[in-house]
């Protein structure tokens, strides 16, 4: 059956004492024939005849869910508090594994930059009192998600203003990441099957974030990029910070203590959110 969007599903709506509720949502994408769910976080103060709120979208990672930021970061209703303390609509969704957000030229199962973007967007502002233009969007990412915020926006930028990345695959080329081989074969029949053969040398492709340097440079978006100097993907977020400022790329880059672990997104979530608000605030106020 033909259809653009599902109905909108409330499929469960908790209340957090003093703080936010969740919707679940179920949107159909027509782009891969298939439906998937998304959480939504609205703040205590969210009113449909209200004035309009900004909206963020917070990415999971490779193997994740979109409950994965609900249930398995290490303080307990760490999204409704942002969103009660931001006044900001905070979106989860979730999308199939090692997915990495782009559309695959091979198989029709993996659009999701295109459910991402002409799906899921359209159908929250739709179903939402959202600011319906990029000065009041902005998403970030754990690990896969990092790299999936990164490419979207650059690629999307009339949808965002600002663009964060938490442990991010900067570079799916899975040579620089710190693993072990049998995790690095497994990467590397993935993204066969997806991208068939591409060159993981420079210039690098725009199936991946490096790749898209030059057009975050012309985007002008804010851009956060956190790693932990203990992560197996620090080396790719130290080329990407690399290739930023020898472009002049403005942005913000952090290296902590900590590995790719949930109390590091945990603590790395908060920071993101106090630099998606005053981003927000310079464009809104």
């Amino acid at each position: 059956m033909k259809k653009t969007y599902s109905i909108l599903l409330f499929l469960f709506s908790i209340s957090f004492a003093g703080l936010a509720q969740v919707d679940t949502i179920e949107v159909y994408s027509k782009a891969m024939d298939k439906s998937l769910k998304a959480a939504v976080v609205k703040p205590e103060s969210y009113d449909k005849n209200a004035a309009a709120l900004p909206s963020v979208y917070v990415l999971h990672g490779g193997s994740g869910s979109f409950t994965d930021w609900h249930d398995k970061v290490t303080e307990p209703g760490l999204l409704e508090k942002l969103a009660n303390q931001y006044n900001v609509l905070i979106i989860t969704p979730g999308v199939g594994p090692s997915s990495y957000y782009y559309d695959s030229p091979l198989l029709d199962s993996v659009r999701y930059e295109t459910y991402m973007c002409k799906e899921l967007i359209p159908f929250v502002d739709q179903n939402y009192n959202t600011i319906k233009a990029r000065e009041g969007r902005a998403i970030t990412g754990l690990s896969m998600g990092g790299h999936g915020a990164m490419m979207i926006s650059a690629k999307n930028p009339e949808l965002f203003i600002a663009a964060g990345s938490m442990s991010g695959v900067m570079n799916i080329d899975y040579r620089m990441w710190e693993v072990d081989e049998s995790f690095r074969n497994r990467i590397k029949e993935g993204q066969k099957m997806a991208l068939g053969e591409i060159s993981y040398e420079a210039p690098f492709t725009e199936y991946t974030a490096v790749g898209l340097v030059d057009r975050m440079k012309e985007n002008g978006i804010a851009l956060l990029i956190d790693c932990g100097v203990d992560d197996f993907l620090i080396a790719t977020n130290r080329q990407i910070h690399s290739l930023l400022l020898g472009k002049g790329v403005a942005h913000e880059y952090t290296e902590r203590p900590g590995a790719h672990t949930w109390e590091y997104w945990t603590e790395a979530l908060p920071v993101h959110m106090l630099f998606i608000d005053r981003v927000f605030k310079k464009q809104l106020e």
